[in-house]
Parts: structure tokens; sequence; C-alpha cells
């Protein structure tokens, strides 16, 4: 079994865990237990994911765990956050599919990543958590105000308040 084929059945697995507690908090909203879950699964989505050189997928994992770091956070995982949080889980599950499997790499850009984090920061009531430098390095973000962002994307957090 190959490396490349190793990560992505690892990452599968990780996914459905992450799925799992998004459906838990759904369910029972605010609970800690899902929240830790959640957290501990994108950190192993994150450490996989750097591991085998899939700095795009590391790096928008990490942001997330970042963005639903906070205690305070966990109170804020309503209806339009969970939506949010969906979608980005959604959003990584297709990047995983798109991988050469030959090259091993990812090649899209990463606005939709940036769009997603955007809008699952405005639900949670929290600053922007990345910008597109730091979500292909990895790295936490703390020039993300300055970083390459549209002011359209502030309105996409409508889009989930559904």
């Amino acid at each position: 079994m190959s490396s490349l084929h190793d990560f992505l059945s690892e990452a599968q697995v990780l996914l459905i865990r992450a799925q799992e507690c998004l459906q838990h908090l759904e369910l029972i909203g605010h609970d800690a237990d899902a929240c830790d879950c959640l957290l501990k699964t994108l950190a192993s989505l994150v450490s996989q994911a750097k591991s085998h050189s899939q700095p795009q997928i590391a790096g928008f994992c990490e942001h997330l765990r970042q963005l639903l770091e906070p205690t305070e956070c966990h109170d804020r995982l309503q209806d339009a956050s969970l939506n949010a949080l969906q979608a980005c889980l959604v959003l990584v599950e297709w990047q995983l599919e798109l991988i050469d499997p030959h090259t091993g790499k990812l090649s899209l850009d990463n606005q939709e990543q940036l769009e997603l984090l955007d809008t699952l920061s405005a639900t949670l009531k929290v600053a922007p958590s990345a910008c597109t430098a730091c979500i292909e390095t990895a790295q936490p973000c703390d020039h993300s105000a300055d970083g390459p962002r549209s002011a359209a994307l502030s309105g996409r957090a409508a889009e989930f308040d559904r």
C-alpha cells in the first residue's frame, strides 16, 4: 500500500469521525466531549496531512481547529456555524478526492477555503483566522485582517443562516 493511499484511508476515517462529532453537536448542542473529539480529530488530520505533504489540507484543518478551540466558541456552535462547519468538512473530503494519485499533489487555489473560514468566523462571531499565505504554510495567522480578502466575503455567513 502506498503512502498516499495510507494517508487517504486515514484521512477518510478521520473525516467520518469529525462528521460523527458534528452530528452529535447537531443533536446535543454545546457538548464538551463532542467539541473535544472534533478538535482532536482536526489535529490528527493536520498531523497526517503535514506528514504526507498536503499543506493546503493541513493549513485549512489547522485554521478550523484554531477557530473552534476557544471554549467560548463551543457555546456558539449553533445551526449556522454547524452548517458552515459541515461545508468545511465537505470541502476537505472533496479535496482528498482531487489529490493526484500519481504526484500526490492537490492543485487548487485557496479561495473556497478562505470563504468558508470567513463564513465560519462570522457565524462564531470571531475575527477571520487565516490568509492565503498562512493556509499554504499551515501556520497560525496573526495578520488575517491585512491578508488578501474580498469585502464580499463578510456577507457569506448569511448563506448559512437558514
